[in-house]
């Protein structure tokens, strides 16, 4: 089973640790960010499963910041840990899209009960293919990290690959995602996907097409 990685902000460096101590003897894989404006690049350039932000820390609050990675369509579920106990800050952090909400001080063991019960709650809906995640619910593809758009037939042709992977997909089945179906235009639109994205899609002839499983 893939590790699950967690996005830990807080500045407080002790307890950043302790905190990245115990979550990583639990399995989980750890990056922490010790100011906002680092975790904001770290979360455009890599996926993660779960965010841990404190409020007031350095460069962009932690507010700030989940507010900003909900404008651009990020769904990673978010916990606040925050000395901020204030009604005002607590409603914001929700408003933002946080998931949950810790006070200041805390016992370090509370905060894996709330990681472990929020992850067993995400559904196994990110597909990972090489240098390629997909989402399946928000239809996001990124490579490297990095948001891939593809056309409206790509993104069809897509999605029935990514989801049958080393499946033999029949060629009239995939057909149905051309706006103009014949065996040229599919051999076309395949070439391209796989120019875009990197798939080892294989031709059977006479039979259809598979994904196989990336080199790993």
């Amino acid at each position: 089973m893939m590790m699950k990685k967690i996005l830990l902000l807080e500045d407080d460096k002790l307890l950043a640790e302790t905190l990245q101590e115990l979550l990583e003897s639990e399995g989980y894989d750890v990056t922490l960010v010790l100011d906002g404006g680092i975790a904001a690049d770290t979360s455009y350039d890599n996926d993660f499963d779960l965010y841990i932000f404190d409020i007031n820390v350095p460069e962009i609050n932690g507010l700030e910041l989940l507010e900003s990675l909900r404008s651009a369509d990020d769904k990673t579920p978010a916990i606040f840990i925050s000395a901020l106990v204030d009604m005002n800050t607590m409603a914001k952090g929700f408003e933002v899209g946080g998931d949950d909400y810790i006070k200041k001080p805390f016992f370090p063991e509370e905060l894996l009960i709330r990681v472990n019960a929020k992850l067993a709650q995400v559904a196994p809906n990110i597909i990972k293919y090489g240098a390629l995640t997909f989402d399946v619910q928000s239809k996001i593809l990124r490579k490297e990290g990095t948001v891939l758009s593809l056309g409206e037939v790509q993104e069809r042709l897509f999605e029935l690959f990514i989801t049958n992977i080393d499946k033999v997909l029949d060629k009239s089945y995939l057909l149905e995602s051309l706006e103009k179906p014949s065996s040229t235009a599919l051999r076309v639109a395949i070439n391209k996907l796989k120019q875009t994205t990197g798939l080892n899609i294989q031709n059977l002839r006479g039979v259809g097409y598979i994904l196989n499983k990336a080199e790993s």
